[in-house]
């Protein structure tokens, strides 16, 4: 039965309906309709001393289809092998390359990204890397120092970045080939000179390490990023002569770090902790001692040469890239301990996959297949880390390296 003070009494609730309907409705479109995801901008490196490439080219990827458009040529450059960005924090963004050129005359060339709606590039400026064929370049966490490894020099240097985003002459030069810096592995043909392949920034910007693949050597260095100077040496190793160590990967942790070893086709885990001291702190790498393959049992070792190594910004899997093998490799990370479990073994879609990355979506996965001209695009599942594909390929003769801007 219905009242007169029931009626009374539901007023208030037919006046607010209204008022509550106009606000679901304004609500719910930002609650059932997420923003599209952006086409991003994807710079390729490119070995120019071999076939038509000409230097940085640059394609836009759609995270949404998984599409790359084909790549244009961005900058002319040499032997563009390595590239890396600015931080976000400088306003307009700056993109450097090492030109990996294996003589006296190899250089860093730094370029403006003049326009974020093309992603044009500009020139800035060009200096010496400090040692022949330059192969890796990172920049510090602020964007006040960069820093770069010289594979055939056997040498590593460090750069102030000027504000106008142009790097200074070397701060710093390290020679390799002091013997502070350990013994030659037994690799006759690969390991008769130091040859550091990689200068990576630890979690808290404190810290380079220099993957050494001539002397198996793993170098920490304290870094003042506002000099770009750089503090003695600890040196660290698997125990494993003859391994040849690239690339890094730090977990999002910051505690676990993987590395990757050309020569022996295998991945290390280390765990990664530093010092409390003030004054001369420390970073300590300890080996777990617990080495995985990255080809399978049956794949002749020699045959092969690991090259890449990332991890999902989850931290759940690390993938990693075989040439040789011309293979893609997933692996599980146990979130208790860091250790890795061989998830999916799948072709690269091509012949030598130099380098590959993660989009920032981490749905797709671009490798760069060095050898047969071109990008192979792979999905990727988030929940298994299992990648298909190649779902696209794209003609790009001789890349060598994927950055994503």
């Amino acid at each position: 039965m219905f009242s007169r003070r029931r009626f009374l009494l539901t007023l208030p609730a037919l006046a607010a309906a209204p008022r509550l309907a106009a606000a679901q409705s304004f609500l719910t479109p930002f609650r059932r309709k997420p923003l599209p995801v952006q086409p991003v901008f994807v710079y390729f490196g490119t070995d120019t001393a071999k076939g038509v490439a000409r230097g940085i080219y640059l394609s836009r990827f759609d995270p949404a289809s998984g599409l790359l458009t084909q790549p244009v040529l961005a900058a002319e450059t040499l032997r563009p092998s390595y590239l890396a960005l600015s931080p976000n924090t400088v306003g307009r963004r700056r993109l450097y390359a090492v030109n990996a050129v294996n003589d006296a005359s190899a250089s860093i060339t730094s370029f403006l990204i003049a326009d974020s709606a093309t992603g044009a590039l500009s020139p800035i400026n060009q200096v010496p890397s400090a040692g022949a064929g330059p192969c890796y370049i990172s920049l510090d966490a602020t964007g006040e120092a960069a820093f770069v490894a010289n594979y055939y020099g056997s040498s590593i240097a460090s750069y102030r970045v000027l504000p106008s985003g142009a790097l200074s002459n070397p701060v710093a030069s390290i020679d390799y080939k002091n013997p502070k810096f350990g013994k030659r592995g037994p690799n006759s043909a690969r390991q008769d000179i130091p040859h550091p392949h990689s200068v990576h920034l630890s979690p808290d910007n404190r810290f380079l390490l220099v993957n050494d693949l001539g002397s198996d050597q793993i170098s920490v260095f304290l870094i003042d990023p506002a000099t770009a100077r750089l503090g003695p040496p600890a040196l660290f190793s698997n125990d494993r002569p003859g391994s040849g160590p690239r690339h890094i990967a730090f977990h999002p942790n910051g505690r676990w770090l993987y590395s990757i070893n050309e020569l022996d086709s295998t991945i290390d885990r280390f765990l990664w902790t530093t010092t409390s001291s003030r004054t001369a702190p420390q970073g300590l790498l300890v080996n777990t001692g617990a080495p995985v393959k990255t080809i399978a049992p049956s794949f002749p070792v020699a045959k092969n040469t690991a090259a890449e190594v990332a991890i999902s910004l989850d931290g759940n899997f690390l993938y990693a890239s075989n040439r040789g093998e011309d293979s893609l490799v997933v692996f599980r990370i146990a979130p208790a301990d860091g250790a890795l479990t061989l998830v999916q073994r799948i072709s690269c879609g091509g012949k030598t996959p130099r380098h590959f990355t993660l989009d920032p979506s981490q749905r797709w996965l671009l490798c760069g297949n060095q050898d047969s001209a071109s990008i192979a695009i792979f999905r990727r599942d988030s929940a298994s880390g299992r990648i298909g594909g190649p779902t696209q390929s794209i003609p790009l003769d001789s890349p060598m390296f994927a950055l994503f801007a």
